[in-house]
């Protein structure tokens, strides 16, 4: 068995858009401070302040971060495993939020990329946890989508426990008995070459894209209105569903989608990324720039396709964290 969960500050190898309106959300009396706000909303009495047409931003608590938290973070992490490879690129930020997982058994393997906000804790978590979560789920049943969920959720429901604040959407691809399960909850995401041609396996969960979303969300009592040009959940959070984020729980859920296909003889690579290069680089182009340094050359080169996509995001103007692993799908076929 060959594990490797990493956490970016300990990496072992390192080289230096809709228009939907808020017009039926509900309008409460929204108080001074972002809890009590939230407070108000989840049923709580609300003060007899001044009503306004629109609640101001809702600021979610940021988590401290440690100067070793901060000193050991390079700029870029660069990691080749056992048929994958992965590069990850931090932002503008001081601290890289980004953190990923592989862990290779002998008749499975596991792979996800974690999209941290308010802070690494939630993503660093999901990266140590979830894939043990899953495995755990299975042992008790077949039914791999209701294990992946519960695996999803299993991690959430710990994660809340130790009062961390902070979130992040995640990616995983589970590959079983010949079968790619791709899961997503927020707005990373899977895409995968099928001789040339990119497949979305996971939709991302952005509440001004998914009219199921937004709707969903309004049913649990919030809304969605749009801030700075983004469409939020409470006028903060620009993604639906993760793991973490206390103070939007009741809306914000840890749930996943997923998806399950037999894997194919034409199933080439699986790209796995954050936001961070899907921002900027689409699906296809994505399979376009990594398919001449993978598929069909003497000595693949996974690694030089990942630097290639995060340096494209970077050079189109991306100032987000920037992780993109590739999985090469004929070493687990």
């Amino acid at each position: 068995m060959s594990s490797c969960t990493v956490a970016l500050s300990n990496s072992p190898v390192f080289s230096p858009s809709s228009s939907s309106s808020s017009s039926s959300s509900p309008r409460l009396a929204w108080l001074n401070k972002p809890r009590d706000r939230i407070r108000a909303l989840a049923g709580g009495e609300p003060s007899p302040l001044l009503k306004r047409k629109r609640p101001a931003r809702l600021d979610i608590p940021v988590v401290a971060v440690t100067e070793r938290e901060v000193a050991a973070v390079p700029e870029v992490a660069e990691v080749e495993g056992d048929g994958y490879s992965v590069c990850c690129k931090r932002g503008r930020k001081d601290v890289m939020e980004d953190r990923f997982s592989a862990v290779l058994h002998q008749n499975q393997a596991f792979f996800g990329v974690f999209d941290g906000h308010g802070g690494a804790s939630a993503a660093e978590f999901a990266a140590e946890n979830l894939e043990k979560k899953i495995i755990n789920e299975l042992e008790k049943s077949d039914e791999i989508e209701a294990a992946v969920k519960g695996g999803y959720l299993a991690t959430d429901a710990e994660f809340l426990n130790k009062d961390v604040r902070g979130g992040a959407c995640c990616v995983t691809a589970l590959i079983k008995n010949g079968n790619l399960v791709a899961s997503n909850a927020g707005d990373c995401r899977a895409v995968v070459s099928r001789g040339g041609a990119a497949e979305a396996l996971t939709s991302d969960h952005r509440p001004g894209h998914r009219e199921d979303e937004r709707e969903r969300i309004e049913k649990l009592g919030g809304f969605v209105e749009r801030r700075n040009g983004v469409w939020r959940v409470l006028g903060s959070l620009a993604v639906s569903r993760s793991i973490g984020d206390r103070y939007l729980k009741q809306w914000i859920t840890a749930e996943p989608e997923t998806r399950v296909i037999k894997l194919e003889p034409d199933h080439e690579f699986l790209i796995l990324a954050s936001d961070g290069l899907w921002d900027k680089v689409n699906d296809q182009e994505a399979v376009d720039i990594a398919r001449p340094l993978c598929i069909g050359v003497e000595k693949p080169q996974p690694l030089a396709a990942c630097r290639k996509l995060v340096d494209l995001s970077v050079s189109r103007g991306s100032a987000d964290d920037i992780s993109v692993m590739i999985v090469h799908l004929d070493r687990f076929c």
